[in-house]
């Protein structure tokens, strides 16, 4: 496993597992199965109500709990200061944890302009010890910047959409300017048509592997953390096995060629659900 060091010295697996959209009893049996292939980062959020299935598996797994990296994330109704402080303990609580290694605000819901009063919350948590580094999911240029202007700590992690067709380059150097790192949601595109690209599938017959596994591994060489999500115990194993090749530069260009920055998700600047 390679690690990335955020900008508080915390190490962080760069490769990790995410379970959006996995009902609770299924996120615990598909943890488990990614515990037992070895991954050691999850990635979870209340909105996905399947923090409790998680944590039942990362607290059954028998692994040492520092050898673990958690992530869940303040979804938008709980924003604000005193209410982030509530749905945190909530977090810890359902996950069965006395510490996360990582908390974020979901989305910045900028219409509601309630997140720089809930990233004060988020400091005082993580002065208190109870997470171990905090950061922030699906922040513009706009609204991190506004962020940055008033924080006393400098977000350790923007978690954006990411994969190669929509490569967020300008994020990706601005997260780079600031020391945070990026981390890619929907990371292989949803099952959404990407892996069927053929310059996808050239790639993998050249390298012995298979498409998603070309993708994983392109974000690793740009520098992501990224936590793809499967429930298949094949897959899951198949994406964990992204290490040991190496893209070469016309790989890397030729992927690059994909990229016509069309969003699976919302646009974060304009996303106010609560």
């Amino acid at each position: 496993m390679d690690f990335v060091t955020l900008n508080n010295g915390v190490e962080m697996p760069q490769l990790g597992f995410g379970v959006w959209q996995v009902p609770d009893d299924e996120a615990h049996r598909a943890v488990a199965e990614a515990l037992r292939v070895g991954y050691r980062s999850i990635d979870t959020a209340k909105v996905y109500a399947n923090e409790t299935g998680t944590g039942r598996a990362l607290r059954e797994s028998g692994i040492a709990r520092e050898e673990l990296f958690v992530t869940t994330k303040l979804w938008n109704d709980d924003q604000g200061h005193d209410q982030a402080l509530r749905a945190f303990d909530a977090s810890l609580e359902r996950l069965g944890l006395e510490y996360v290694d990582l908390y974020l605000i979901h989305w910045p819901v900028p219409e509601q302009d309630k997140y720089v009063e809930t990233w004060k919350a988020l400091e005082r948590i993580h002065a208190e010890g109870r997470a171990k580094a905090i950061g922030v999911s699906n922040f513009t240029e706009a609204t991190l910047g506004r962020l940055l202007a008033s924080a006393d700590t400098v977000p350790a992690v923007n978690q954006i959409e990411l994969h190669p067709r929509l490569a967020q380059e300008k994020m990706r150097a601005l997260n780079g300017e600031h020391g945070i790192a990026t981390e890619a949601w929907s990371p292989l595109g949803q099952g959404k048509g990407l892996l069927d690209e053929p310059v996808l599938a050239e790639t993998a017959a050249k390298h012995g592997r298979t498409p998603a596994q070309v993708v994983l591994r392109w974000h690793l060489q740009l520098g992501n953390i990224v936590i793809p999500k499967s429930v298949t115990p094949s897959r899951i194993a198949e994406n964990f096995d992204a290490f040991g090749f190496t893209l070469d530069g016309e790989d890397l260009e030729r992927i690059a060629a994909l990229n016509t920055g069309a969003r699976l998700g919302p646009d974060p600047d304009l996303m106010n659900t609560l």
